[in-house]
């Protein structure tokens, strides 16, 4: 719908922004809309269409009853409902009232005076039809953003919650779980009554080097 808008351009920016407005200029818009006015039928079905199932969409979402929703959705169908109204008892009406008709423009003649009202007011329903439906398109730009945000925040504090099982999945030992247990020492008395420490495992049975011969 704002792309079918935006072709409105060719004839509203001759009469909306191009100062000083001529005669010229508004039999050009004038031009354009009786073109509008005459397209098939088909194209306005396909057109209207496309307005329910927007419409519906965004009614469906916002019944969905969160924050976010009420929120970008709830600004979004007001915004919506503004662009429908104005085209539907503005542009419509204007079109079939005053363009539908053959008209005998030429560049040269002066243009008629009962046209040149409903001419600024088709632009002035354009634009303001554009404009909202520019801001749905921000809207659910920003809704789409902002619950991207909250999945990354969400994420990231279920992660913070459970760092043991987050270094385990990424291979990273932790100091509590996955350090081996310390080497124990044992105490032993010998013969003389003194005491010798020695580690578990620190000696193997084929090394005699570090073993203290006591005669007998």
């Amino acid at each position: 719908i704002t792309g079918t808008l935006a072709t409105h351009w060719i004839a509203d920016s001759l009469t909306l922004w191009k100062s000083p407005l001529t005669d010229s200029h508004l039999f050009t818009s004038a031009a354009y809309y009786s073109i509008l006015a005459k397209a098939p039928f088909g194209m306005g079905v396909a057109i209207g269409a496309v307005a329910f199932t927007g419409s519906a969409t965004t009614l469906w979402s916002l019944w969905d009853g969160r924050a976010g929703n009420l929120m970008f959705d709830g600004a979004s169908f007001f915004l919506y409902g503004i662009a429908l109204c104005a085209y539907i008892f503005t542009v419509i009406p204007n079109l079939t009232e005053h363009f539908t008709s053959p008209l005998a423009l030429s560049a040269t003649s002066t243009f008629p005076t009962d046209l040149r009202t409903p001419t600024l007011d088709l632009a002035s329903s354009n634009l303001v039809c554009s404009v909202a439906l520019t801001g749905v398109l921000v809207l659910q730009a920003g809704r789409w953003w902002a619950e991207g945000e909250d999945d990354t925040a969400m994420a990231v504090t279920a992660s913070s919650l459970h760092p043991r099982t987050r270094r385990r999945r990424s291979g990273t030992p932790t100091a509590e779980v996955d350090a081996p247990p310390p080497n124990p020492r044992v105490n032993s008395k010998r013969r003389d009554g003194s005491i010798r420490r020695k580690r578990l495992g620190s000696t193997s049975s084929g090394s005699t080097a570090n073993r203290r011969i006591i005669p007998s």
